[in-house]
């Protein structure tokens, strides 16, 4: 987990500096006990993570890394393990007289504490126009605290205090209180490594013009949000900076030619920003340069051939800008030492090379994406591809083209037109993703070595053995782990022969034309996290099997004719519970409420009877708002130590609609129980679950009143309650809810005054309109309430009632009678009496008119 210790045995910790260490310790909470070993029985050379001097024994190191690992689900590391709480850094400073490097990357500390109460000279520092009052004030040429994601620095005015630094990483430590970053952090006069990406800076500092950085060689802002031109004494560094690092910070504006000034430069990063223009061709004038990144930009026009200047080179990102023209080997002819090239543009870039041209170089790592029918022909000689990614291109994949992909680690072929059939191909690579592409044929055939695969949005036809029940996969341990054929034309059972795959984590098999029953072999799966069966024509019941899924986050089976009792079997820590558009029957057994972790339960479309549970409350990830942490997503470690991401997904009903919910759906917290035979009243219990967002309960048979704790409801935005047989008042307390965007209402049995606020009169009359005996606004019905009878009268425009009114519409009703049987005799009689007839009553109308605006002058 952590670094082993390496310090001398000669002879022994310095006292003060064993209890600086204590002191330090004091600080920290340790609840896995990494600090275990530092304690008086053991001298402090031989604690974990402390370096000592071979020579004095004096610590002059302190590495205590966390080591973590991104699990396959959720999109952040587990670091339950790592040490948290508060850093000392100026007791480790003061009192280590020796400290040298200091390493606390990827812990989960909260705060970090410096006083200038040890060192006079250094007290109060604000922004010292010189940094020689703190010169050998400390030792420390190493600090990094990098990773540190919950770590919030309000100011780094100390900084200068450690004047000796030359190495300094804040890599995602929050900055954003400190707005004189710039300026600290350039009164450290030995500094040749800076790393503050991702640490919400914004001010990019444009006005200054010279920065004193006179030994920096790395330069890392990445990340940040700085929306702005790049700053001019960027261009007046005299350090002469070697790899610079500015992706991902808003930045924009056509690059400047100063950029020249830094003609060390190695690395050049200024990729996923919104710079726009031309690709400057004078960039092939930087002569040691080795990677250029310019992709996910706004650069237009061609790419100018000058690149192919740049020997040296060895990654060159051009992709995802609006480019234009031609690429040809002149682009590339000279970079011999290239590894890693992409070049894709979401307008029209031509293809052109020889075809019988063959690179000077040879590819780890290729996206491409052009409009040309064909695949250009070098692709063929590249033999070392560990990555290939193609986008938004037609082309021929003929056995030659699988050839060549077999040999690929990770291949993403996405959002293509492939003229090829599948059915005899046999798929060898570890990430397999060949979404979107027209493919047709029967499923082709995997390999042991597939990790990954996903074959989502094609026109694949056939069963699903040709996949899953390969002979020659019998026997034979396979590490399969995703496995994605949703949205093609499948057909045929799910087959028997899951056990062949019991590595698998996630299957979704969505959207295609599946039958037959859910087979009792996908139990064997206990590794599966994550299963999607919706919209095929699955029927019976859901097998027992599958309660050995102990892992079971998401459960999707919505649309399908799946019948029996919803299942109470269900892991206790699934997040994502989908039966909605079924046959499923019985009640809703309480033990729902034992799961304590679901954000999403959507039962909705059913035959489900009897009672809503009284123990909802019980589901604790709904007493609370941001139920989830972490996204609900995968991530596998994919080519060169990235991970390759796969977010989880779900169709949903909200506010009167489906949408798609994908990297934002572990903020989506509901309940949908529409559409089914429910009856009784609702539980009050259900009301405390403050962290919902969406509330259906609408086409049931629930009777009684909407209690008033709905407004202990402060997160909810959409609330349905339609075609039921609710009575009663609207409660007041429902027009506090101000994040409500949809509501409806109708077709109950309310009475009474809509509760008045902003929020209730600013839906449409929609939202309320089947209940008669509802009244104000929004409806145009008026009414007032009688204190004693709680009954609601016809009013005048003073809030009086009317006798006048009463009697008005009496006779209103009775000559609506009359008139009514005067029409029918009009219509079975001569034509020239009906037309007599209409023409009396208009001239009726309007002297009732003239009649009524008379009679009611006085009450105005």
């Amino acid at each position: 987990m952590f670094n082993h210790v390496y310090c001398s045995f000669n002879i022994g910790c310095h006292q003060q500096d064993m209890h600086a260490l204590q002191n330090f310790k004091k600080g920290v909470t340790d609840l896995s006990g990494v600090l275990s070993s530092w304690s008086s029985k053991l001298d402090c050379c031989e604690w974990k993570g402390v370096m000592c001097s071979n020579i004095t024994s004096r610590v002059t190191g302190i590495t205590l890394p966390c080591s973590t690992t991104l699990p396959i689900y959720k999109d952040q590391e587990d670091k339950s393990h790592c040490l948290t709480g508060s850093i000392h850094l100026s007791l480790l400073l003061v009192e280590l007289q020796f400290l040298d490097y200091l390493d606390l990357t990827n812990n989960d500390f909260l705060s970090l504490q410096f006083d200038y109460l040890h060192n006079h000279n250094c007290h109060n520092l604000s922004i010292p126009t010189s940094h020689s009052q703190c010169v050998n004030s400390s030792t420390l040429r190493h600090l990094d605290l990098s990773y540190n994601w919950n770590l919030v620095i309000n100011t780094i005015q100390w900084l200068p205090y450690i004047s000796s630094l030359e190495y300094l990483n804040l890599h995602a430590i929050d900055l954003s209180k400190e707005t004189n970053w710039l300026q600290l952090v350039t009164m450290l006069p030995s500094l040749s490594f800076l790393n503050m990406r991702d640490c919400q800076l914004k001010d990019l500092k444009l006005s200054l013009q010279y920065a004193n950085f006179t030994k920096l060689k790395v330069l890392s802002l990445s990340a940040n949000e700085f929306n702005s031109q790049l700053p001019k004494w960027l261009f007046n560094l005299s350090s002469g900076i070697y790899h610079l690092y500015l992706s991902s910070s808003s930045l924009k504006g056509h690059l400047p030619k100063a950029l020249l000034n830094l003609h060390e430069l190695k690395d050049l990063a200024l990729d996923d920003n919104n710079f726009n223009g031309p690709i400057p061709d004078w960039l092939g004038e930087f002569g040691n340069l080795e990677n250029l990144l310019l992709g996910e930009n706004m650069f237009s026009g061609s790419i100018p051939t000058n690149l192919g200047n740049l020997s040296s080179l060895i990654t060159l990102d051009v992709a995802s800008n609006p480019l234009t023209g031609v690429v040809s080997e002149r682009n590339l002819i000279k970079l011999s030492k290239l590894k890693e090239l992409q070049i894709y543009s979401y307008s029209t870039l031509i293809f052109d090379f020889d075809s019988h041209w063959i690179p000077p170089f040879q590819l780890e790592l290729l996206v491409l994406g052009f409009s040309n029918p064909n695949l250009p022909a070098w692709l063929y000689t590249q033999r070392c591809i560990e990555s290939l990614t193609i986008l938004g291109s037609s082309f021929e994949a003929g056995d030659k083209f699988w050839n060549l992909v077999s040999r690929v680690n990770d291949i993403q072929l996405i959002y293509n037109l492939i003229d090829g059939n599948m059915s005899n191909v046999l798929l060898n690579s570890t990430f397999i993703d060949l979404s979107s592409n027209g493919l047709t044929g029967f499923l082709p055939q995997l390999s042991p070595n597939v990790v990954f695969v996903s074959l989502l949005n094609n026109s694949l036809s056939g069963d699903m053995s040709p996949l899953l029940c390969d002979h020659k996969m019998l026997n034979v341990k396979n590490n399969l782990l995703s496995l994605d054929i949703s949205l093609n034309n499948l057909s045929g059972g799910l087959t028997n022969c899951w056990k062949n795959w019991k590595s698998l984590v996630v299957v979704r098999l969505g959207s295609n034309n599946l039958s037959g029953k859910i087979p009792p072999s996908m139990g064997l799966l206990s590794n599966l996290t994550s299963l999607h069966l919706h919209e095929n024509k699955l029927h019976g019941e859901i097998p027992l099997s599958l309660q050995n899924c102990h892992s079971l986050l998401v459960f999707n089976v919505r649309n399908n004719h799946l019948s029996g009792n919803i299942p109470d079997w269900i892991s206790h820590n699934v997040m994502a519970l989908q039966l909605r558009s079924n046959h499923f029957t019985g009640k809703i057994s309480p033990k729902i409420c034992q799961l304590s972790s679901l954000i999403i339960l959507d039962i909705a479309d059913n035959a489900i009877s009897g009672h809503i549970p009284s123990c909802l409350d019980n589901i604790k990830t709904l007493l609370f708002n941001n139920a989830s942490q972490h996204k609900l997503s995968f991530s596998f470690p994919s080519y060169d130590g990235y991970y390759f991401y796969s977010d989880e997904y779900l169709e949903l009903v909200i506010k009167g609609q489906v949408l798609v919910y994908a990297n934002n759906l572990h903020f989506m917290t509901l309940i949908d129980m529409s559409s089914n035979n429910l009856s009784g009243t609702i539980p009050p219990q259900i009301f405390n679950l403050i962290g919902l967002s969406s509330l259906n309960l609408s086409h049931n048979k629930l009777a009684g009143k909407i209690p008033n704790e709905i407004g202990n409801m402060k997160n909810l935005e959409s609330l349905d309650f339609s075609l039921n047989q609710f009575g009663g008042e609207i409660p007041q307390s429902l027009s506090s809810l101000s994040f409500l965007g949809y509501l409806n209402l109708s077709f109950n049995n309310l009475t009474g005054k809509i509760p008045s606020g902003t929020q209730l009169q600013g839906f449409t009359t929609l939202s309320y309109m089947g209940n008669h005996d509802l009244c104000g606004p929004p409806l145009t019905k008026m009414c007032v309430q009688d204190d004693n009878h709680k009954d609601t009268k016809l009013v005048d425009e003073d809030g009086n009632q009317s006798i006048f009114l009463a009697w008005f519409y009496i006779g209103i009703e009775s000559g609506f009678t009359t008139g009514f049987l005067g029409v029918c005799c009009a219509i079975f009689l001569n034509r020239k009496l009906r037309h007599a007839y209409f023409k009396f009553l208009y001239d009726l109308r309007d002297r009732l008119y003239v009649m009524v605006i008379i009679n009611m002058n006085p009450f105005r």
